[in-house]
């Protein structure tokens, strides 16, 4: 009580001036609430905050923001911003169009002029609806606004390539669809080149009931966070250790459009790609890794760019092209940093994860846990479109499905189809290129565990599971499956789960592979994968062990498969011995 009696007195003794104003903009009148401190000075920054759907720009102010311990009018003055909550036009928002882009476009224009803001650090931010509108605005207002933050609000947009690496803040309860929030920022994540793995800190400011997720440092050095508040529900949140006016205000402070340090990008490789290996433990080997950046200062010369595999130092370039190798890499994940250093000593870093595998056993399916997403590594074709994952916000087409069901096969599937209905027009590929994923195998015997199933075809569609030479199309095995579940179209229905089937196979040469499978050969014909496992059994090629051939040799010379004698096979591969196809490493 006496904390709230303080900041009347101050409001009154003018300290901080709280007003309502309005501005014509498209020909209407659209008010808002402004929040001045008093001795703002000139250069200082702006704030604005969206209400949420049926709320207003008073009760943003009045209520959300403002508890016994602080309020937005406090943060304002003791950092010396302008604070302005909007009104939309029937207590909503224009979510996805102009309207209310260009109104905040003419506040800003008109607290620049009334307050001389700094244009470099202007932030918007938004609750529920309002943050809605904010990742709207990510894609069309980047280069005026410094940082972005949504309370509560889903992304409802996906980045534009235009759209410079932007910082967002979002902040959401654990009892308010949670569970939506990270496949929401997974395209910004990626978009602004952040590592795909979070940084946490639990027991955030000393709040047991917080967590913060950092993704970051990306490209020019920003961050994507989500503060976590357990169990709470569809509101701001105003603890005394995590008040969000402050949260919002010390993560959009580290901003400005005019940065002085200098700026770093990795350029190739991507984020999140995988190289997955199956060979013998002392067999196994990772390729070179090249890694290109490029780095420039607004206010002076980049003097080193210095590349790092965690903590190691990899390589040191005073000059373009900024390029650095990282060899002898093991099985483990890898954080790979560039950190531009300017003739200031101002320094400012990028990084990338990449992931190198070295597994008997790979559940493939462990990623299908997003639905309406591509998962990383996966590439699909219907005949008409071509997704690569990891992509996300899809409500038609190739993607994963949710099922509901009270009785199912499984929680999640990737659905893929073929709309022409020609032969191989439609497919899913775990391991091409664009997929980000490299599956390299080695010489010897494979299963490959799968459960699948129709999803629209009534009288089933067979599917065809192919292993590729990638780069190449060329099929080293095959198999055809007929299946005898349909999900019947609607991802609540019941199912029951698909018999697991398995498909065994050799490999007789080291490479990259692509494992593929294929609708049938009709229009719209689709299928669901519920489970997709790749083991090996043996590094000795069983399935052809032991076949005889015309080429007889009592000496134990060996030939190679096109009957050409060897006296001594210097590499791995098949060899003819006796009359055998044999595996030899």
């Amino acid at each position: 009580m006496k904390k709230n009696f303080l900041l009347l007195i101050l409001l009154v003794l003018g300290m901080v001036s709280a007003k309502a104003d309005n501005i014509t903009v498209g020909g209407m009148n659209r008010s808002y609430n402004v929040i001045v401190p008093n001795n703002l000075g000139e250069n200082r920054p702006l704030l604005i905050f969206c209400h949420g759907y049926n709320q207003d720009a008073n009760w943003m102010q009045n209520n959300e923001f403002k508890n016994d311990n602080v309020s937005m009018e406090a943060v304002c003055d003791t950092a010396k911003f302008v604070c302005v909550f909007p009104n939309g036009i029937d207590r909503a928002w224009d979510v996805g169009g102009d309207r209310d882009i260009n109104f905040i476009k003419a506040i800003i224009e008109k607290m620049v002029t009334q307050h001389k803001i700094d244009r470099n650090r202007i932030y918007l931010g938004g609750f529920s609806m309002g943050g809605m509108l904010t990742y709207n605005a990510i894609n069309k207002m980047s280069d005026i606004i410094a940082a972005f933050v949504s309370c509560s609000g889903p992304s409802v947009v996906t980045p534009s390539a235009s759209t410079r690496p932007v910082p967002i803040l979002h902040i959401q309860g654990t009892a308010d669809n949670f569970g939506g929030v990270q496949p929401a920022l997974n395209p910004w994540i990626k978009h602004n080149g952040c590592p795909a793995t979070d940084k946490v800190v639990s027991n955030y400011n000393g709040f047991s009931g917080a967590k913060m997720h950092t993704w970051g440092p990306g490209n020019d050095g920003v961050e994507v966070k989500l503060l976590e508040l357990k169990d709470k529900g569809h509101w701001i949140c105003k603890e005394p250790q995590v008040y969000t006016g402050k949260e919002i205000w010390n993560f959009c402070k580290r901003y400005s459009l005019n940065k002085t340090s200098p700026s770093v990008k990795i350029t190739s490789p991507a984020t999140g790609g995988k190289y997955i290996c199956f060979a013998p433990k002392d067999e196994v080997s990772f390729p070179d890794i090249t890694i290109s950046a490029t780095a420039d200062d607004p206010n002076g010369t980049i003097e080193k760019v210095e590349f790092f595999d965690g903590s190691t130092l990899i390589a040191t370039c005073t000059q373009k092209p900024y390029k650095a190798t990282l060899t002898g890499a093991t099985a483990a994940k890898h954080t790979l940093k560039a950190v531009a250093t300017d003739n200031d000593g101002e320094t400012s870093s990028a990084s990338i994860e990449l992931t190198m595998q070295a597994p008997t056993t790979l559940t493939l399916s462990s990623d299908f846990k997003e639905a309406n997403a591509l998962p990383a590594g996966w590439t699909t074709y219907d005949s008409s479109e071509r997704r690569t994952g990891y992509s996300g916000g899809y409500s038609s087409g190739c993607r994963v499905l949710q099922f509901t069901g009270s009785t199912r096969g499984f929680n999640y599937g990737l659905y893929f189809r073929n709309i022409s209905g020609e032969a191989k027009k439609g497919w899913a590929k775990y391991g091409l290129s664009d997929g980000g994923t490299t599956l390299s195998l080695a010489p010897g015997h494979y299963m490959l565990k799968y459960k699948i199933c129709n999803w629209n075809m009534a009288n089933f569609g067979e599917v065809e599971l192919d292993i590729e030479k990638r780069g190449t199309s060329t099929s080293v095995a095959s198999q055809t499956y007929m299946p005898n579940i349909n999900i019947g179209n609607v991802a609540s229905n019941n199912f029951n789960s698909p018999a697991q089937q398995t498909f065994e196979f050799d490999i007789t040469e080291q490479g990259n592979y692509v494992i593929a499978l294929y609708s049938a050969a009709s229009g719209w014909s689709d299928c669901i994968v519920g489970q997709l496992i790749l083991a090996n059994s043996s590094y000795v090629a069983t399935g052809i062990e032991g076949q005889t051939v015309s080429a007889q040799s009592s000496d134990g010379t060996c030939f190679d498969l096109q009957g050409r004698p060897v006296s001594h096979p210097s590499r791995a591969g098949l060899y003819i011995i006796n009359g055998k196809k044999v595996l030899k490493r």
